[in-house]
């Protein structure tokens, strides 16, 4: 997601640095961002009040989307994941996990689907591998159960979240707390930060936009949890304060992976933003922690 940026003069580029255009202290053409969050934005609002099949299958096609941007980012190093069984998986974990939810009568469980969904698409890609021999196999293979792992399996829960009990509601604080936690830091790194947090993986990360980060995030979870989801205000400080952390693992996850990788962003798809697994990366290792919590502390998950 956005990157709690500093202004430290001894940062040093990122990898492929030299690929873009320079836009300014915020690193990024601004209007396309700005243009795209507001549509994007839209489109959820609508289809999480009246239409949520419609966020399933954006949530499906950007999974699939990020399953193929790591496909492309491991091929450079040599790892060929099998690509046609990981899309197709991915597809349908991320929607067989809400449709079995919001089935009724219940006909089979989610845990089920998605097990079987998971399982189902690590067997196709083991057994995709296989006509090509045994010389990278192993290699070809990780590369497969990591993309699944990472994406679709992360991802899946955000379908979980919404096929329960107020889903919308849910999907909404969830995603809410991991962006107003990135756009608190964002903004927190560019007017402040000075102190780099994990110089040798994000040099751009700051421990002020850490901050930034925890008190903007936290106060979204606050809100959220007590005036969206009606439950007690300490369960909002541990959604916030659970999330921005997750949130900011995921993007340094992402930062290691980029970097050994040599890559800048996972691509260009998605205007003055990068790749679409540049904006899902904190929002996949939140999703999980986020159901979580709200399974086990807020009625009706």
């Amino acid at each position: 997601m956005v990157d709690s940026s500093g202004s430290d003069p001894v940062e040093g580029p990122e990898p492929g640095d030299g690929q873009q255009v320079d836009h300014g202290r915020a690193g990024r053409n601004l209007p396309a961002a700005i243009g795209v969050g507001v549509g994007l934005g839209a489109y959820l609002v609508v289809t999480l009040i009246w239409f949520k099949p419609g966020f399933v299958a954006l949530l499906a096609v950007a999974l699939a989307l990020g399953a193929n941007e790591m496909f492309e980012a491991l091929k450079r190093q040599g790892m060929t994941a099998a690509r046609v069984p990981i899309m197709i998986g991915t597809v349908a974990i991320a929607t067989g996990s809400f449709l079995a939810g919001v089935q009724q009568p219940v006909i089979f469980s989610t845990a089920s689907v998605l097990l079987a969904s998971l399982a189902l698409t690590v067997l196709a890609a083991m057994i995709w591998r296989m006509p090509k021999g045994s010389a990278g196999y192993v290699k070809d293979t990780a590369a497969s159960l990591m993309i699944i792992a990472y994406v679709p399996f992360l991802g899946s829960f955000a379908a979980l979240m919404l096929a329960g009990e107020n889903g919308s509601i849910r999907l909404v604080t969830f995603i809410l707390i991991v962006v107003a936690g990135d756009v608190g830091g964002y903004v927190a790194g560019v007017l402040f930060g000075r102190h780099p947090m994990a110089p040798t993986i994000s040099p751009k990360k700051s421990w002020e936009g850490l901050v930034g980060s925890v008190v903007l995030g936290t106060g979204a979870g606050l809100a959220m949890t007590v005036f969206g989801l009606g439950a007690p205000w300490w369960i909002g400080l541990i959604l916030g304060v659970g999330l921005v952390a997750v949130g900011v693992c995921g993007d340094l996850i992402e930062s290691l992976i980029k970097r050994d990788l040599g890559i800048k962003d996972m691509s260009s798809f998605i205007p003055g933003h990068g790749g679409v697994m540049d904006r899902l990366d904190s929002l996949l290792v939140a999703a999980p922690v986020a159901w979580l919590i709200m399974y086990l502390l807020v009625p009706g998950g």
